[in-house]
Formats: structure tokens, sequence, C-alpha cells
């Protein structure tokens, strides 16, 4: 009886259809990808099963850690505009080099005084622990107020512009959100939701970390 010959088959797999598939998931991750801002107080917010999208413009963040508070404003020219209306109203002069660093200081948490100061700074030497001591928000001294009010109408003054040049903007009050540490202490939480009530500002977003349903 004759032997059948089985003939062999390769074992090569072409990988280029995954190399290719790889690639384009990977050139639209980092395309899409959103940097993580620098913050000059990092804090651990309490975890929620429940997470709400926050705008990618016409947002401030309030961060809330160690009895301190932060303030975060996105968008350069409401920024300058608002430093422009905190200098007018404290007779505090800045000169057009401190606006332009301004302008490019994501967040910040110091008082008025020592605002200088900060923007002096390199931008890696800014976010050094330790060296923002937080924006005074007591009664006696409301610096918070201050500068939640004025980003509010800065923004507002933003928009006007962008829709007198014709662009499709949605025209809308800047939105807050707060973002606290999960062991601060709740007096400290409630003052700040008690300035924004005293400006009106009675819908704001809480910054929450995702955890699983099942804890």
């Amino acid at each position: 009886m004759a032997k059948v010959k089985i003939s062999k088959k390769s074992t090569r797999i072409d990988m280029t259809a995954m190399c290719d598939v790889a690639f384009l998931l990977l050139s639209f991750f980092v395309m899409t990808a959103t940097a993580r801002l620098p913050e000059p107080h990092p804090v651990d917010a309490p975890a929620s099963t429940v997470q709400t999208k926050l705008p990618e413009d016409g947002l401030a963040t309030i961060t809330v850690g160690d009895q301190k508070v932060f303030f975060t404003i996105l968008g350069k020219e409401v920024r300058r505009k608002t430093l422009e209306r905190i200098s007018s109203k404290y007779n505090m002069p800045f000169t057009e080099g401190e606006y332009e660093a301004f302008s490019n200081v994501q967040g910040f948490g110091v008082p008025l005084n020592e605002l200088k100061g900060l923007l002096k700074l390199e931008p890696a030497e800014r976010n050094k622990e330790g060296l923002q001591k937080g924006i005074p928000y007591d009664s006696i001294n409301n610096q918070l107020g201050d500068w939640v009010e004025f980003a509010r109408q800065a923004n507002k003054e933003v928009l006007e512009m962008r829709i007198a040049n014709g662009e499709d903007v949605p025209f809308k009050d800047l939105d807050i959100a707060i973002k606290g540490d999960a062991d601060e202490e709740y007096p400290t939480i409630k003052r700040v939701i008690d300035i924004l009530q005293e400006q009106k500002k009675n819908r704001f977003f809480l910054v929450t970390g995702l955890r699983n349903e099942d804890f």
C-alpha cells in the first residue's frame, strides 16, 4: 500500500494587518487624548459611580485641599480679562509681561499681594509643593469671590466679542466646577458653595473619581 505524503503547511502568520490596526489605534489615541494640566495642589477627589464630562471651554475650577483654595480658568483671553478687573478693583497695576504670564497660568492659589512674585517664577517652579498658600476666602478677605465674579464677567465679554465676530458659539454663563479632596473638612467646602450661592451661582459641577458600582 502506497504511503500518503502529507504536505507541510507554513506556520508563518502575516502580521501586517495587525500592525496596521495597532498603529491606527495608537495614532487615534495620541491625536484625541487631552494632556493632564499641571495642578498647584493635587487632590484625591472622592469616588463616584457617575461621572459627567466637564466642558472643554467656558469653565473655571475651584480646587479645595488642606483647607486651601485654588482657582483654574480655561481660556487665555478670559484669564487676562479677569486679571484686568482684579487689577482695577484692588488698584494693583500689572505689566504687559505679567498679563502675558498670567494668561498662560492654568491654575493658581496665592493671595493677590503674592501674585506678582508667582508670575516671576518659571512655569516649572510655580507648582512646587508648599509654594502656593491658597486664595483667601473668608468673610473678611474674600478674594475667591472676586476671582469668581470677575471670571464670569470676563467670560461674558469674550463670548460677546466672539459672537460679534460672527462665531457660532452658545452664549452662557461661565461653568464652575468644585474639585475637593476626599478628606477635606465639610466647613471648607460649604464656604466655597456659599460664595457661589452669594453670586446666584446655584448650578455647578462636583468633580469625582470613578469607582466600581460593586464597592
